[in-house]
């Protein structure tokens, strides 16, 4: 039965193959075989999901093919169904969207090709296989992105995720050959199995090989779920079909969660790693969240809110809560996706009639004419603070006793106590007559998502990692001293107050002063409106190269 899952990535392949032969016979009923074929592998993966439910496996499975290993576990049957669902969703809706295309058969030979090298790079149960379908992964997005010929600002920036992903793919080359190297084994099962015995029996130039290879797939995910500094690629590609926005969310840009999830045996050896990682997702999620605001291109707030996301995806994995990114991955990639698909209805309902009412909210968002009615400052300060607290260690405390004894917990329940207390503070800010309204629904809305959030993620945690020991020890290996977790936790507390003070301060102070801060918030706005000038000292950088080289051919008279 396990051998399933083999089926369910060659069928995407197969698919490929009979639109490439006969496409030119049967014509438009293309698309039919490629839904056709999606339906049949999402099926059978959900079968496959379901065994894995009731706890049939985990398995490894050799093709005897160059060592061809496939893994049979929680984490690649869940993947799997996960993929091949938005796939199917993004097939379906591709058979009209694409339908004026003139390289409409193409497009699904490459979007049958895309899905199975994302199967492939999940179930991957060897280094060659993950690497392979780890790089096709790329070079077919390209293709994808690129897909409209005439657009020479597609053809670019599907050029950018090219160079950018080559560069996430060194790390990961580079990782496999060391632990090849060591191990003189391709396999990952056995591979993890010697390092969980002696996680310190091989050294890279005086450093233990775990933290080495720890850190090369970190800057590999990196890449691959566009961390800071390499992030300019996700928002620009929107100029690519808008199927494939959403099914670069399928797997594509949260396949960083993927991979540090699948070397978590490597990472519970290498806690220093963690903490980089970490702070690296924190920055990423505070940027990709301001950057989102700024944006006028409904596709790009979205790219940017996917960095945002996958920033929060990354630091999860860096506090040790490695089932809670895959998590995080799932309601994503499946609530992002359909957000690119009706990204289009929605623009064309907004231009013929915003439909909007002219209520409390629509007048606090967009008119900006607060009510004048409004609570005591100090009463509301006191919500905003209190109540998130108290759903959120009530919810936690209902899934485990003992979940505040890990520091990473912590960490993930301040940052929840930070949503919660900012919902409620923008609640505050409307001046609503009537506020308590506001504020009830304001409370129950989080009391769902929070109850919603623990108990799923908590099944999560059971499911990919039934051993506690092991959930246990990569907690362990996230922790950070007790000194730089307290100056984390004062910084981030000093941030929240500010923002009440900051407040209270423009409400209390006279005309000229506010005109003074309004200055502010404008300098501040146009430096998040140009994107903190990264793209540009990219575009300046690679335009100074372009120069070097060239001065450099006619000096050495290449050309």
């Amino acid at each position: 039965m396990e051998r399933l899952i083999i089926v369910i990535a060659v069928l995407p392949l197969v698919s490929a193959l009979l639109i490439q032969l006969f496409a030119g016979r049967i014509g438009r009923d293309i698309a039919r075989v490629s839904v056709a074929f999606t339906t049949l592998s999402f099926l059978l993966s959900s079968l496959l999901l379901w065994w894995a439910l009731i706890g049939y496996g985990p398995q490894t499975l050799s093709l005897g093919y160059a060592g061809t290993i496939v893994l049979f576990d929680p984490l690649s049957t869940l993947l799997a169904a996960i993929i091949l669902g938005i796939s199917l969703i993004v097939h379906l809706y591709s058979v009209r969207y694409m339908a004026e295309e003139a390289a409409y058969g193409q497009f699904f030979v490459l979007l049958d090709l895309m899905t199975a090298a994302l199967l492939f790079m999940v179930i991957a149960g060897d280094l060659i296989t993950l690497v392979i379908a780890w790089y096709l992964v790329g070079v077919l997005l390209y293709f994808l992105l690129g897909q409209d010929t005439r657009s020479q600002t597609a053809y670019r920036f599907a050029f950018w995720t090219l160079i950018t992903y080559r560069i996430g793919d060194l790390p990961l080359i580079l990782a496999a050959a060391l632990l090849y190297n060591a191990y003189d084994t391709w396999s990952l099962a056995t591979i993890f199995a010697e390092i969980m015995a002696d996680p310190y029996a091989h050294e890279v130039m005086g450093l233990p090989l775990t933290e080495v290879v720890a850190a090369l797939i970190g800057f590999a995910a990196f890449a691959r779920s566009a961390q800071f500094l390499l992030h300019t690629w996700l928002p620009y590609t929107m100029d690519g079909p808008t199927p494939v926005s959403a099914l670069m969310h399928a797997g594509i840009v949260n396949a960083g969660g993927f991979l540090i999830n699948r070397f978590a045996p490597v990472f519970i050896h290498s806690g220093g790693v963690l903490n980089w990682i970490f702070v690296v997702g924190l920055i990423t999620a505070v940027f990709g969240s301001l950057l989102m605001l700024t944006q006028n291109d409904i596709k790009k707030a979205l790219g940017y809110s996917t960095m945002g996301q996958m920033g929060f995806m990354i630091m999860e994995c860096g506090i040790g809560a490695f089932s809670l990114a895959i998590y995080h991955m799932f309601a994503h990639g499946v609530f992002k996706g359909t957000m690119f698909l009706s990204a289009g209805s929605v623009i064309n309902n907004a231009r013929q009639d915003d439909g909007i009412p002219k209520d409390e909210l629509y007048t606090f968002a967009v008119e900006k004419q607060p009510n004048k009615a409004r609570q005591p400052w100090l009463l509301m300060a006191a919500i905003t603070l209190a109540v998130p607290l108290v759903i959120l260690v009530f919810a936690h405390l209902l899934v485990a006793e003992n979940y505040y004894q890990k520091q990473g917990a912590i960490v993930l329940l301040f940052f929840g106590w930070v949503t919660g207390a900012q919902l409620i503070f923008a609640t505050y800010r409307m001046r609503s007559q009537n506020v308590w309204r506001l504020v009830g629904l304001s409370v129950l809305s989080l009391v769902v998502v929070v109850l919603g959030y623990v108990f799923i993620s908590h099944a999560f945690d059971l499911f990919l990692y039934p051993d506690p020991a092991f959930r246990a020890q990569l907690y362990s290996a996230a922790t950070i001293d007790l000194l730089p977790f307290e100056v984390l936790v004062v910084i981030t507390t000093l941030i929240i107050v500010s923002g009440w003070v900051v407040t209270y301060y423009m409400e209390q102070s006279d005309y000229s002063r506010r005109q003074r801060t309004k200055r502010l918030w404008l300098n501040f706005y146009a430096l998040i409106s140009r994107e903190f000038y990264i793209s540009d000292i990219y575009t300046r950088l690679a335009r100074t190269l372009l120069a070097i080289s060239g001065r450099l051919n006619v000096w050495l008279r290449w050309l």
